[in-house]
């Protein structure tokens, strides 16, 4: 390939990419600015002050405060303000917009698996509306990986044991790369895929053509009986805990005073550890499931719960069959 046709960084396709650019090339600027300064001086300095004749003694150097406090204050307010700039950017990626279109992003080796919010799926890509704010919920299903986009300008760490979430608003259409950006064993080189972003109503005529598997809502639901949640969260004169329909998105009162909004952190921390916050005016009798639920089934959880509505709690039913009746013992025989 000529090097004229090799970029110095991938094409912008997101709302995001300009301003991650712009503070990159800053910083490049700089850096290249400061090296030039630094060395020039540097060789100046060598060359004026070099050591004329064998039996020349260098003149005492006196310290000139001004010249401490420039060199001291200049930096200073340079990284202040590259810190300033930097966590303004950090706090737009890290905060998506309240109206984002959810996806699900399962990293396992060495597969990249999505699912959106309406049961379609996807292996090893992704595909999405064009201005559309898309918010990626991530988890592991084994090691660490990182769920990158490059055209996009985004990356996040996928952990075992915890969600990861990041979001993008694409602003061209077509095929942008996705990698794994963390080495995860031997075929990581495989982990790559495609981000395909189509017209909103091109988008929709994809979501129509595909098969649609249990939504994580509906998923959920499942899990929601199979773990017996409907027992104590049942809305009824016999419920032990709050009712969870419409919770999503409210402030939670706590006992004890306070309260916290009930957000993704708050239904999983809840699942994993209900002692941490708890509800006021209910005692602390909920089980944790850490160890026992998956981080899939834990994201299909917290969907189930965002989207249930008044008079959607499950009945608090058996699944299964009845148990069988009770054998019954065998009279003794009576000694001859």
């Amino acid at each position: 390939m000529p090097l004229a046709q090799v970029p110095l960084w991938p094409e912008q396709a997101s709302t995001i990419a300009p301003r991650v650019d712009a503070l990159t090339i800053f910083l490049i600027a700089l850096s290249a600015f400061f090296t030039i300064v630094i060395f020039t001086t540097l060789i100046y300095f060598a060359a004026k002050y070099r050591r004329r004749y064998p039996d020349q003694q260098g003149e005492p150097v006196k310290g000139g405060l001004q010249l401490e406090l420039t060199w001291t204050i200049i930096p200073l307010l340079i990284a202040l303000g590259i810190f300033a700039w930097g966590a303004d950017v950090y706090f737009e990626v890290a905060h998506a917009p309240d109206d984002s279109m959810d996806v699900y992003v399962v990293g396992k080796q060495w597969m990249w698996y999505t699912q959106h919010m309406t049961g379609q799926r996807e292996n090893q890509g992704l595909t999405v509306p064009l201005g559309r704010s898309v918010k990626l919920t991530m988890v592991s299903q084994d090691v660490i990986h990182d769920f990158s986009m490059p055209a996009f300008r985004i990356k996040m760490d996928v952990v075992p044991g915890r969600a990861s979430s990041m979001w993008f608003k694409a602003t061209k259409t077509g095929k942008f790369h996705l990698f794994c950006g963390e080495y995860c064993g031997t075929n990581h080189s495989r982990m790559v895929g495609w981000v395909t972003v189509l017209e909103p109503t091109q988008f929709q005529q994809w979501l129509g053509s595909l098969k649609v598997d249990g939504s994580p809502a509906s998923e959920g639901r499942k899990l929601f009986l199979k773990y017996q949640c409907a027992t104590c969260h049942s809305g009824d004169a016999q419920a032990r805990a709050p009712l969870l329909e419409n919770l999503y998105g409210k402030k939670v009162a706590l006992e004890g005073g306070g309260s916290v909004l009930a957000d993704d952190d708050y239904i999983r921390e809840s699942i994993l550890l209900p002692d941490a916050k708890i509800v006021a005016g209910y005692r602390p009798i909920m089980p944790s499931f850490r160890g026992q639920i998956s981080d899939v089934e834990l994201l299909q959880l917290v969907a189930f719960i965002k989207a249930l509505g008044p008079g959607q709690t499950p009945p608090r039913i058996e699944e299964g069959e009845p148990p069988a009746a009770a054998p019954q013992l065998q009279p003794q025989q009576k000694k001859p």
